[in-house]
């Protein structure tokens, strides 16, 4: 019998050593995304985003559920990811078997985001893979579990990709699949801020036009 493990017990090194990633320097959006203008629309409702966050957070600790509810949810309307042929799912159990290794990692993702057309496509092309925490744990302790799980999707499609957040901070990630399979952080970006509330929303519309070339 392999030796289970679960993906939230596991730290950086594990993953690297388990999976073969490789961590590249820290990347650019536009090396890789096309980011597009907001409308004024758009940034009225990213402020409205942003003051719902901050009025809760007066309260203290916003809890991973809340998160989800206050700015994941909204953020991922606005950035188109409701609409056809996307499809979200929540809590999906994921197993990986690690090469050469008597050992199977298990966890269940927050949040995936795949394209799911008409006629569906097996496998389905994996968008974007959320994990989340509340708002009092930093985002960098998201990524063993996030690597983790996207990890499987590298069998089947050339690249993908990941955000870690706790409501404030968001923590994107490109992986790739090569000869040996590397990861990139992006610069992490904060909803405090204007600029970088701007960037985020700008980025997730870009991650989900992406579904385009897969149709």
């Amino acid at each position: 019998m392999p030796l289970i493990l679960e993906a939230n017990s596991l730290s950086l090194n594990d993953v690297h050593r388990f999976l073969q990633l490789e961590e590249l320097s820290i990347g650019s959006f536009t090396d890789f995304l096309n980011l597009e203008t907001l409308t004024e629309f758009e940034q009225q409702d990213l402020l409205r985003i942003r003051n719902d966050y901050h009025r809760y957070l007066k309260y203290g600790k916003i809890s991973e559920g809340l998160v989800k509810f206050l700015t994941i949810a909204p953020l991922m309307r606005l950035a188109g990811f409701y609409d056809v042929p996307i499809r979200l799912t929540m809590e999906d159990s994921v197993a990986i078997a690690v090469e050469d290794e008597d050992k199977r990692i298990t966890g269940r993702m927050d949040i995936l985001a795949i394209n799911n057309p008409q006629g569906n496509i097996a496998p389905p092309f994996w968008i974007l893979v959320i994990e989340t925490k509340n708002s009092a744990i930093e985002v960098c302790e998201g990524l063993p579990q996030l690597l983790t799980y996207t990890f499987k999707s590298l069998q089947e499609q050339p690249s993908v990709w990941d955000l870690a957040t706790n409501g404030l901070r968001y923590q994107f990630v490109y992986l790739k699949r090569e000869q040996q399979p590397t990861y990139q952080l992006m610069p992490l970006l904060s909803l405090n801020e204007s600029g970088g509330a701007i960037e985020l929303l700008q980025v997730l519309k870009s991650i989900c036009k992406l579904v385009s070339f897969q149709e």
